[in-house]
C-alpha cells in the first residue's frame, strides 16, 4: 500500500493541471465574450481589422493595467515570456529568431527589462533586425540578422519604470486598463458559471463581484470556491446563503478584504496609531515585503480610500477606521 506522502504528491499534478486547464477555460475567446473596456475593445478592434485587410502585422501595443484574445482575433502564434525570464542578449535572440512571419510575442511585466535587452529590442522592433556582437575585444565583430514581421504585446503594472526610448516604440498604442464595475463582474461570473454547468442566481453572482476587487480573475477564483463549498454541502447550485459562507470561510469581507489586508491596517492603526508611518517601516511590523505591501496590498486599499501616502509616510483614513470598527484618533486623520 502507497504511503499518505506518496498519494498526495501524486495527486497534486493532476489537480493543479486542472485547475490550470480550467482558468484557460473561463478566458474569453472572442470580443462578445469579453466584458467591459469598451472604448479599447473598439480601437483594437479597427486597428486589427485595418491590419488584416492589409496582411500586415499589427503595431507593437502597450498595456497597463488582451494578448490571447487579440492573438486569436488575427489567427496568429503567440509566444510568451515576461521581463524577468529575459536575462541576457542570447535569451531574446533566441526568441525573436524562433518568430514566423505575423507571431505575436507577448512580454509580461516589461519594466522589468535590463537596460542592455531594452537597447537590443529597439531595432528589432524599428526595422525587424537583431544586431548581435560576437567574440570579444579586438576580435569581437557585429552581426545583423533580419527578423519576421512580428507584433510585440507588452503588459505592465508600473508604466513609469519604462523608458522613454521603449515606450516610444509602442506605436500601435498605450493602453491602460480601467478596473470593471460591479455590474461587469458579475456578468463575468454568470458567464463563467454557465461554462461550468452550474447553476447561480442573480444575488449570489452580485455578492461575489462585489467582494472581487472589480478583477474578473479573482471573482473566478472565488466562483470556483463557492462551488466546492456549494458542492459539499449537498447544494445544486450556488444561492446567496452557499455564496456568504464561502466568501466568509475564505475571510473575504463585505468589500473585498482579505486577512492579510486587513492586517496591515490594523496594524497601521494599533501600533503606529493610524500613522503616518514609512513603508519599510510597516512592511517590518507586518512581517511583509515592501515591495509586496506597494504593489498587492496597497493598490486596492488606496482605490478604497482606506490609506492616504503623505510625505511623512503611510496614513489611515477616516473610512479604514469605520470600516474596521477602531477608535477614531482624530490627531491622525488628514
Amino acid at each position: 500500500m502507497s504511503s499518505p506522502k506518496n498519494n498526495n504528491s501524486n495527486n497534486s499534478k493532476p489537480s493543479a493541471s486542472l485547475d490550470k486547464a480550467l482558468d484557460q477555460t473561463l478566458r474569453p475567446q472572442k470580443w462578445d465574450e469579453y466584458i467591459g473596456q469598451e472604448m479599447i475593445k473598439k480601437n483594437l478592434r479597427i486597428l486589427i481589422q485595418a491590419a488584416s485587410e492589409r496582411k500586415e502585422s499589427i503595431e507593437h501595443l502597450l498595456f497597463y493595467g488582451l494578448a490571447l484574445l487579440i492573438a486569436k482575433e488575427l489567427g496568429a502564434q503567440i509566444k510568451t515570456t515576461s521581463g524577468p525570464a529575459i536575462e541576457r542578449v542570447g535569451d531574446l535572440a533566441s526568441i525573436l529568431t524562433n518568430l514566423s512571419p505575423g507571431d505575436i510575442l507577448f512580454i509580461d511585466e516589461v519594466h522589468r527589462l535590463n537596460k542592455t535587452i531594452e537597447e537590443v529590442l529597439y531595432p528589432a522592433m524599428e526595422s525587424r533586425s537583431l544586431d548581435i556582437i560576437i567574440g570579444k575585444g579586438p576580435s569581437a565583430r557585429s552581426i545583423q540578422l533580419e527578423l519576421p514581421p512580428f507584433t510585440l504585446i507588452a503588459a505592465t503594472t508600473r508604466v513609469a519604470m519604462l523608458s522613454s526610448p521603449l515606450r516610444s516604440r509602442f506605436s500601435g498604442g498605450t493602453f491602460r486598463l480601467e478596473f470593471y464595475t460591479n455590474e461587469e463582474v458579475k456578468k463575468i461570473i454568470t458567464r463563467s458559471a454557465g461554462i461550468l454547468g452550474m447553476e447561480i442566481s442573480g444575488d449570489s453572482a452580485e455578492e461575489i463581484a462585489k467582494r472581487s476587487r472589480y478583477t474578473p480573475r479573482i471573482a473566478n477564483h472565488f466562483l470556483k470556491r463557492c462551488r466546492d463549498f456549494a458542492q459539499v454541502h449537498g447544494g445544486s447550485g450556488i444561492d446567496l446563503n452557499f455564496a456568504k459562507k464561502a466568501l466568509d470561510l475564505m475571510e473575504i469581507d463585505e468589500l473585498g478584504l482579505n486577512n492579510h489586508d486587513r492586517r496591515i491596517l490594523n496594524i497601521l492603526i494599533e501600533k503606529f496609531k493610524g500613522g503616518p508611518v514609512g513603508l519599510q517601516t510597516l512592511a517590518a511590523a507586518t512581517s511583509e515585503d515592501e515591495a509586496t505591501i506597494e504593489e498587492v496590498y496597497e493598490p486596492f486599499l488606496l482605490q478604497l480610500g482606506f490609506i492616504e501616502r503623505t510625505p511623512r509616510g503611510r496614513v489611515a483614513t477616516e473610512n479604514a477606521y469605520k470600516h474596521l470598527g477602531q477608535p477614531q484618533i482624530q490627531k491622525n486623520l488628514l
